[in-house]
C-alpha cells in the first residue's frame, strides 16, 4: 500500500470525529429538546385543567351538564384546548369539540384509566375523532375539589378533566428548531473542517519541508537548514528534530568536505604521476586507472574501469606477475618490454598487494615506469661513445702511422716527407673540425638550457645569403648551382650567427650529396597559422637522397645514413645534430622530407612576422 501524506491521515480522521461529535450531540438535542417541550406542554395543560377544575366541580354537583358543556366549549375555544369531562363510567359528559352523545366510551384510555386511581394520567397518541397526534393530559375530579397530588383512594373520584392539544405543531416546531441545530452543526462542521485542515497542514507542512531538505541531504546540497523554515506553530518535538538533522547536515557536510577534498588531492597526485598506476582488485578487474596508464596502454580511463586485466593489457609476463601477487601476496619488482607494433616500451614494473583499511587484501597495485627513454638515451650514449671513439681513432691512427713512418727514415726522402706530412695536416684538420663541432654543440646545448642565447629582431634574408656566399665557392667547385629565393621584409627573433650556421650546416651537406649540374633550392617564406605566423627555411637538393628507415636517427650525432660515402666526402657527422639543437634554442623545429634517388628537403621553422 502507497503510504499517505501526513495531513490525509490527520484531516480525514480529525473530521470524521469533528462530525460524529456534532452528529451526536445534534441527536441527543434533539431528544432532550422534545422531553423538555412535552413536559412543558403537559405542564401547561395542567395548569389549564386546574384553572377550570373548580367551575367543572360546581357544574357536576348541582347536575348542570348543560351548562358544563357550554363552559367547556368556551373555555376551549378561549384556551386553544381540548377540554373533555368524562364519568367514572368513561361516558364524556362534555367535550369542547364534539357533540358528548356521538362519542365513544373513554374507561379504556390509557390516561383516563391512570386519572380513575387518582393520578395525574398522561399520553401520547393518534386521536381517532380527529386523525392527528395528541398530547393527552387527564386530571382526576375528586369530590371534594383536591389537588391530584393528593393522595386518595379512587372512590373519592368522581370525573376525570382531559386536556389535551395538537403535537402536530409542537412537532413542526421541534423539526424546525432541530432543522436550524442541523444548519448550525453543518457550518460549525465546515468551519471544524477548516480549523481541522489548517491544524493538520501546521502539523504537516514542517514534516514536508523537512522532507524536502532532507531530499536535498541526500543529494549532497547541505547549503539549506531545517529549523529557519520551521514556523512558530511548530510543535517542541518537530523542532528538537529539525535541529538535529541541522546539527547532522553540518557534520556529514564536514566529513564530506574533507572526503571530497582528500580525495581530489588523491586524484590529482593519482593523474599527475608520471608513473604509470593502475589498481586491480582480486577479480583481476580494473579498479581504477590513471592517465599515464591510460596513454601508455592507448586506452581511456572510463572505458578501462570494471574491465579484466587481460583486456587492458596485453602482455602475459604482466599478466603472470599479477595473479602469483594475488596468490602470494608477495611483491615483485621486474623490467619488461611492451611492443606496440614496431615500437618498443622499456617498462619498469613494481607490483605490491592492495590492502583494505582492515588490512585485508583486496587486489593488487601495479606502478610502470616508462623507462623507454632513458634506454634510449643509454644505447645513443654507447653510440655516441663508440662513434667519437672511431671517428677519433681515425685521424689519430693515420696521424701516429705516418709519424712513425717519417720517425723510421721518410725524412730522408723529401717528397714522401712532404706527402706524409700533408696527410699529418689532413688528419689533424679533421680532428679539429670535430672537436670544434663537439664544442659548438656543448656550447649550443648549454646556452640554451640556460637561456644564454642572444635573441634579437632582424631581417631574415641577410642571414640566408650571407650563408649563401660563404657556400658558393665550394659549390662552384662541386660544379653545383645555388638558388636563392628570399621574401623580402620578413623578420626573425633569431640569433643571426646561430641560424647561418644551421643554413651553412645544411647547403654543404646538399652540395655534397649532389652532383654536378645539379641545383640547390635555398627558399624563405612566412606561412600564416591562425592570429600568428612562421618563417621557414628550406633547403633542397636533387641529390641521391635518403633511405625512410635512416629519417628518424638522422639528426643524432655522428649517425651516418651511408657511412663509406659519408667518410668518403668528409664531415664530422655532427652537422645534422648542431642544426637541431640550434633550432630548438630557438624554439622552432626541423623537418626533413627526402625520397631515395630524387633528393632531400630541409625545412627550419621559426617564429616571424612580416614588416
Amino acid at each position: 500500500m502507497k503510504p499517505q501524506k501526513l495531513v490525509w491521515q490527520i484531516f480525514p480522521a480529525t473530521l470524521i470525529a469533528v462530525i460524529a461529535t456534532i452528529a451526536a450531540v445534534t441527536w441527543y438535542s434533539s431528544i432532550v429538546f422534545q422531553e423538555f417541550h412535552l413536559a412543558e406542554a403537559e405542564k401547561d395543560l395542567e395548569a389549564r385543567a386546574s384553572l377550570i377544575k373548580s367551575r367543572v366541580h360546581d357544574y357536576l354537583t348541582t347536575g348542570e351538564l348543560n351548562e358544563l358543556r357550554d363552559f367547556s366549549k368556551i373555555a376551549g375555544r378561549e384556551s386553544r384546548t381540548r377540554i373533555t369531562i368524562i364519568d367514572l363510567q368513561g361516558r364524556v359528559l362534555a367535550d369542547s369539540d364534539s357533540d358528548p352523545e356521538y362519542m365513544d366510551n373513554h374507561h379504556e384510555r390509557p390516561e383516563i384509566a391512570t386519572a380513575y386511581s387518582g393520578i395525574l394520567g398522561r399520553s401520547l397518541r393518534l386521536s381517532n375523532t380527529l386523525g392527528q397526534s395528541m398530547l393527552y393530559i387527564a386530571v382526576p375530579l375528586f369530590s371534594d375539589n383536591r389537588p391530584a397530588s393528593y393522595v386518595s383512594t379512587p372512590a373519592e373520584v368522581i370525573a376525570v378533566i382531559r386536556m389535551s392539544v395538537p403535537v402536530t405543531s409542537l412537532f413542526e416546531t421541534l423539526k424546525s428548531l432541530i432543522f436550524k441545530v442541523v444548519f448550525g452543526c453543518i457550518l460549525i462542521s465546515i468551519g471544524g473542517a477548516v480549523v481541522s485542515l489548517f491544524i493538520s497542514r501546521n502539523i504537516s507542512r514542517p514534516l514536508e519541508e523537512m522532507t524536502k531538505t532532507a531530499e536535498k541531504f541526500a543529494r549532497g546540497d547541505f547549503t539549506q537548514r531545517m529549523s529557519p523554515r520551521l514556523n512558530r506553530a511548530s510543535s517542541q518535538e518537530v523542532a528538537a528534530l529539525a535541529l538535529s538533522m541541522d546539527k547532522m547536515a553540518e557534520m556529514l557536510d564536514e566529513k564530506i568536505k574533507a572526503i571530497v577534498t582528500h580525495r581530489n588531492q588523491l586524484e590529482t597526485v593519482f593523474s599527475s604521476m608520471v608513473e604509470s598506476v593502475i589498481a586491480i582488485d582480486r577479480d583481476e578487474r580494473v579498479i581504477s586507472i590513471n592517465k599515464a596508464a591510460a596513454d601508455l596502454l592507448g586506452i581511456s580511463r572510463v572505458a578501462a574501469h570494471g574491465k579484466i586485466v587481460q583486456e587492458v593489457i596485453r602482455h602475459t609476463q604482466l599478466q603472470e606477475q599479477i595473479h602469483q601477487i594475488i596468490s602470494t601476496k608477495e611483491s615483485m619488482e621486474d623490467e619488461i618490454v611492451l611492443r606496440d607494433g614496431s615500437e618498443e616500451k622499456f617498462l619498469q614494473t613494481s607490483v605490491v598487494t592492495l590492502n583494505d583499511g582492515r588490512g585485508d587484501s583486496v587486489g593488487v597495485l601495479i606502478v610502470m615506469n616508462d623507462v623507454t627513454r632513458l634506454r634510449k638515451l643509454e644505447h645513443i650514449r654507447r653510440d655516441f661513445v663508440a662513434n667519437v671513439s672511431h671517428e677519433l681513432r681515425t685521424p689519430i691512427t693515420s696521424i701516429r702511422g705516418y709519424v712513425e713512418t717519417l720517425l723510421d727514415g721518410a725524412l730522408d726522402d723529401r717528397e714522401d716527407s712532404v706527402r706524409f706530412l700533408e696527410v699529418v695536416l689532413r688528419q689533424s684538420q679533421r680532428l679539429n673540425a670535430i672537436i670544434d663541432d663537439l664544442l659548438s654543440l656543448s656550447r649550443i646545448e648549454q646556452e640554451s638550457s640556460d637561456g644564454e642565447v642572444h635573441m634579437e629582431e632582424s631581417p631574415l634574408c641577410c642571414v640566408v645569403e650571407s650563408a649563401v656566399q660563404t657556400c658558393q665557392v665550394n659549390a662552384q667547385q662541386r660544379g653545383v648551382q645555388v638558388d636563392l629565393q628570399c621574401v623580402e621584409g620578413i623578420l626573425a627573433n633569431m640569433n643571426g650567427t646561430l641560424i647561418e650556421q644551421a643554413v651553412v650546416n645544411l647547403l654543404v651537406n646538399a652540395i655534397k650529396y649532389s652532383k654536378t649540374g645539379d641545383t640547390i633550392t635555398v627558399r624563405s617564406n612566412l606561412l600564416k597559422m591562425g592570429d600568428s605566423s612562421k618563417v621557414c627555411i628550406s633547403v633542397k637538393d636533387t641529390g641521391c637522397g635518403i633511405s625512410p628507415e635512416h629519417l628518424p636517427r638522422l639528426f643524432e650525432r655522428f649517425y651516418r645514413s651511408d657511412k663509406a660515402r659519408s667518410r668518403d666526402l668528409g664531415g664530422t657527422g655532427l652537422g645534422l645534430a648542431i642544426v637541431k639543437h640550434i633550432i630548438q634554442a630557438h624554439g622552432g623545429s626541423v623537418e626533413v622530407k627526402s625520397e631515395l634517388g630524387k633528393g632531400s628537403e630541409f625545412i627550419l621553422t621559426l617564429d616571424g612576422r612580416m614588416a
